[in-house]
């Protein structure tokens, strides 16, 4: 994600990236350093300080090549691969959003702030051809033998009843509504799941374009579900119950220990901040 600020950084100060190059650190081996480390450290703090420093005084969005793109100072944001980071038209929350998380940055860059941008990059970048297409639908099925939601335990009841209210009906829908068989277990053991399954879910990824791609890929890895994922970018969950439906098992815990300050509730955070991105760049208006 900082590499990705990073180049999103350098893409709108020059129209040009490939004519910009980052500095790169350079590192001494042990022995061999003229100064001391603190003096280095300092130094490497006031670079990274110094590079990562809000540069722009405008935010904008403009039509460019019959799409939206959003501007720092009248200059376009790029990928991290260099692509014109464009928008379709028909998805102007898109753009408006990444416009805000870059207005946002009031005085210095803070990567994790800006997920509608590193997501939008990551459709354009990754999710154009077929042969990226085809890769990526590959690693995600492999979540799905291993899904959270296919691994059920039999206590204790705070966990059972969470279960039964987030896992049982997304099991259901996804059964009815794609006509396919998915194992379940209440061990850890289970086998994989049907051939015939896989090959029906990579046919309803295959015809995803890249914005839902690039919402599958986030969700499934923020929530560690293939199911949760498909059924937000189905629009079959909302952002709150696909979060509700990752946290059965830490939210069964929490109800039993309490809540870990700095951990759990940070947690909280975090996912609904990348299942919202996710479900945001599905938007049409």
């Amino acid at each position: 994600m900082l590499a990705a600020c990073r180049a999103l950084t350098l893409a709108a100060r020059s129209p040009n990236l490939c004519s910009h190059h980052p500095p790169r650190p350079t590192w001494l081996a042990r022995g061999q350093a003229t100064i001391s480390t603190s003096e280095q450290a300092a130094a490497a703090t006031n670079r990274a300080e110094a590079s990562l420093k809000r540069f722009w005084k405008t935010v904008g969005i403009e039509h460019r090549d019959d799409a939206l793109t959003v501007t720092l100072d009248r200059r376009p944001l790029r990928t991290p691969s260099g692509k014109s980071l464009l928008i379709p038209r028909n998805k102007r929350l898109v753009a408006t959003l990444i416009a805000t998380e870059w207005e946002n940055q009031e005085t210095l860059l803070k990567p994790h702030a800006l997920p509608m941008t590193s997501l939008a990059s990551r459709a354009i970048d990754a999710f154009t051809d077929e042969k990226s297409k085809r890769e990526a639908r590959s690693l995600l099925l492999k979540y799905l033998d291993t899904d959270t939601v296919c691994y059920h335990q039999n206590e204790p009841e705070a966990l059972v009843a969470l279960q039964e209210a987030h896992w049982k009906p997304l099991l259901t829908w996804a059964r009815s509504e794609f006509g396919i068989d998915i194992n379940t277990s209440d061990s850890l053991l289970l086998s994989s799941q049907p051939l015939e399954t896989l090959q029906k879910l990579d046919q309803v990824m295959a015809e995803f374009d890249q914005w839902e791609m690039a919402a599958m890929e986030r969700a499934t890895y923020t929530s560690k579900s293939f199911l949760i994922a498909l059924a937000l970018v189905k629009k079959r969950l909302s952002v709150e119950d696909a979060a509700l439906a990752s946290h059965v098992e830490v939210n069964s815990q929490i109800a039993r220990w309490g809540e870990v300050e700095d951990s759990h509730d940070v947690d909280y955070h975090d996912v609904r901040r990348h299942l919202g991105s996710a479900a945001c760049l599905l938007s049409n208006m």
